[in-house]
């Protein structure tokens, strides 16, 4: 019954012209093509996402990378230095006028802390925290970008082994004393992880490796060593110490070469530039001075060997010298020749050897003669490639040709 009075109903509805007809059609046309708006199409969502995604995948950011210098010429910039725009813009512009072409900045420092921000989870509770009064760069990328686009090399300087973070956090990976199993400091207060910790040579690679994906070029390994300074009698290496015990001649230099080739390949591995400060006696000691450096250990594994030279550095009467200060040509032309001899006999080419000079007064005053002294010294023993050393980031810029 209810079938029959509907289709009734239908029969009695009142006649339309049959233009109305039409008129429905044609609105119904318009709201798919002039009025889009009004009528939610799927195809067209589709299609909207699609292209969201593809500026999506052109907006990533991909950091950029300036080849490795013939000659490097180098200072050295600190994280508080690079967050600080005046003291920034100032020695950006040494380099700008004068021979400078390359610019070592801190990843992290003696602290633990990194410099600016990271993904890898791993590494959060690690970076510098500004409420603290810790320094942070916090443009990183924007700052690298600007150096690539003036072709500034940027080596990034990793401290190692000395981390006063990691050693309060993981302290089951720092050098312990052997009387109570505690952490262990050397007579600045400064913990030190244990060089044969693996945990920590994993730990490097993944600050490394992130730091060559924002952009810097090189990276340049510090703090590589065993420490030295302290009380060493009551010292033990939780990772280190079966290696030591072996061998104790040579135990030390035995882990720091294994260190050495694995952090080395690694970073072959993945086509980044790798460079590896050393104590400046390296360069005359064949032993490895307590501390496991031996030069001809590093050699193979890193594209440049950078041994710390600073005449202040060295003891009185070295080589005759009652005060090596006095003397900043003959030291570095002393030690920085003997190392080019070693990996000429070695047949090593010794441009691998990048020396750190000294502008920096300790024990001495170095000014212009001085710090041209050590640049001349470099070039007489047949190496181009030198890197300036200053703490306070200040810079003897009259001991600089102009650009």
């Amino acid at each position: 019954m209810e079938k029959e009075k509907s289709i009734k109903k239908i029969k009695t509805l009142p006649k339309k012209p049959i233009f109305v007809g039409f008129f429905f059609v044609a609105v119904i046309f318009l709201s798919y093509t002039g009025f889009p708006k009004l009528v939610a199409t799927n195809y067209q969502v589709g299609k909207s996402d699609s292209k969201k995604e593809e500026v999506a995948k052109e907006e990533v950011w991909k950091a950029t990378h300036v080849e490795t210098p013939e000659a490097v010429k180098a200072i050295y910039m600190t994280a508080c230095a690079a967050s600080t725009p005046s003291f920034r813009e100032n020695l950006v512009n040494l380099i700008d006028t004068t021979e400078i072409n390359s610019l070592v900045l801190n990843i992290k420092d003696e602290t633990g802390k990194i410099a600016f921000d990271m993904e890898n989870p791993t590494l959060q509770g690690a970076i510098a925290d500004m409420s603290k009064g810790e320094c942070k760069i916090t443009d990183i990328k924007e700052f690298i970008e600007l150096l690539h686009q003036k072709n500034i090399y940027v080596i990034g300087r990793l401290p190692v082994f000395q981390d006063l973070y990691l050693t309060k956090t993981r302290p089951d990976l720092a050098v312990k004393r052997a009387s109570d199993g505690g952490v262990w400091a050397d007579r600045k207060g400064i913990r030190w992880l244990d060089a044969g910790a693996k945990e920590v040579w994993d730990y490097a690679y993944m600050i490394g490796e992130e730091s060559y994906n924002l952009g810097f070029d090189e990276i340049n390994f510090d703090y590589i060593r065993f420490p030295s300074d302290g009380n060493m009698k009551d010292i033990y290496y939780p990772f280190s110490e079966e290696k030591i015990a072996l061998d104790p001649e040579n135990g030390k230099a035995n882990v720091m070469r294994d260190f050495y080739r694995y952090i080395g390949r690694k970073f072959k591995a993945l086509g980044v530039t790798t460079s590896a400060d050393l104590f400046g006696m390296v360069t005359t000691n064949t032993d490895d001075l307590n501390i496991g450096q031996v030069l001809e250990n590093a050699v193979p594994y890193f594209d440049y060997i950078a041994p710390m030279v600073y005449p202040s550095h060295y003891p009185p009467n070295f080589n005759g010298w009652k005060n090596p200060n006095h003397y900043p040509y003959e030291v570095i032309h002393f030690t920085m020749g003997s190392a080019v001899t070693r990996l000429t006999n070695a047949s090593t080419t010794p441009l691998k050897l990048r020396p750190w000079l000294q502008d920096f007064d300790y024990g001495g005053n170095y000014d212009v003669a001085e710090v041209k002294a050590q640049i001349q010294a470099t070039y007489d023993v047949g190496l181009t490639s030198w890197m300036l050393w200053d703490p306070s980031n200040k810079y003897t810029r009259e001991a600089l040709r102009s650009e």
